[in-house]
């Protein structure tokens, strides 16, 4: 089955009911034939306000979009959707989030809400049994996912869910967890992690998103780079070994789990390549890379 009449196909079924058999939805997806399997995205999303700017940033992310094959479906790892315990979201028309305050306004303006996939969702459960994955059916779309997707994909033609971070977990956790759903990215489902490889909004120039960069921030970036070039993923997973470093990038590990994700469903044979480079407000790196 192509994709494009799978998408027929999938657009003539009635509503999905929780007893739909995983079974079902694998004889479905086993037909869909994809000339080759999707990237991975890391997607260095900053502050809520880049959703109302054009700078080069946000021209970066419409460009990267118009350039990826269009996917079946998207999974996105948020650093904004933290829980006790790991969920996906089975929500069929997941609505717009708006988790933050003290704004512009007209952020809470935007809309970007397509429909979900809750068949491709609740595979996620079935490839990774061991972890006990749980469905969620009221989850909409975090900052972390609409304010780049809506850039990637504006035409929010592209069904999308999103699968959590569980706080309670160390980092090796989360790159086991995603390593058992590479076979996601066979199925035409795009992945992206949405973070930042250096967040500390402590330190956060909160009046110039151009501010000078703080020197350690480009250090601790151009260090996971290095990593990442060398597919040291072991160093970057026990990134506490980097010391007062890491410390001062990673406060807090919830922007940088996103990007071990990443690095769970890459193969030996893939590289990353470099989509965008920069900081933003002296202590936010922006981040983004491909990797297939």
């Amino acid at each position: 089955m192509e994709r494009n009449d799978f998408l027929k196909t999938m657009a003539t079924l009635p509503l999905i009911s929780n007893n739909m058999t995983l079974n079902t939805l694998n004889n479905i997806t086993n037909g869909f034939l994809t000339t080759k399997k999707m990237p991975v995205l890391f997607i260095g999303h900053g502050h809520p306000m880049n959703a109302l700017f054009d700078n080069n940033f946000t021209q970066k992310l419409s460009s990267i979009g118009k350039k990826i094959e269009k996917p079946n479906a998207i999974m996105v790892i948020s650093a904004h959707w933290e829980t006790r315990g790991t969920f996906v979201s089975v929500n069929n028309q997941p609505k717009t989030i708006y988790d933050f305050g003290g704004f512009d306004r007209r952020l809470f303006e935007v809309k970007y809400e397509p429909k979900g996939h809750p068949l491709l969702a609740k595979q996620v459960v079935e490839l990774a049994k061991e972890y006990h994955i749980n469905e969620d059916h009221s989850m909409g779309l975090d900052h972390g996912a609409w304010t780049i997707l809506k850039y990637l994909f504006p035409n929010a033609d592209v069904p999308v869910f999103q699968l959590s971070i569980d706080y309670t977990q160390p980092a090796d956790y989360h790159f086991r967890l995603a390593n058992t759903l590479k076979n996601l990215r066979e199925k035409g489902v795009l992945i992206i992690g949405s973070g930042n490889i250096v967040h500390n909004l402590s330190i956060l120039d909160w009046r110039n998103i151009d501010a000078k960069p703080q020197e350690w921030a480009l250090e601790f970036d151009e260090l996971v780079k290095s990593k990442l070039n060398k597919q040291d993923f072991h160093s970057l997973i026990k990134y506490e070994q980097f010391g007062q470093l890491a410390k001062m990038a990673i406060p807090t590990n919830d922007h940088y789990l996103p990007m071990i994700y990443t690095l769970g469903l890459v193969e030996k044979t893939e590289t990353v390549k470099y989509l965008f480079e920069g900081i933003q407000y002296g202590s936010i790196s922006m981040r983004c890379f491909e990797i297939s």
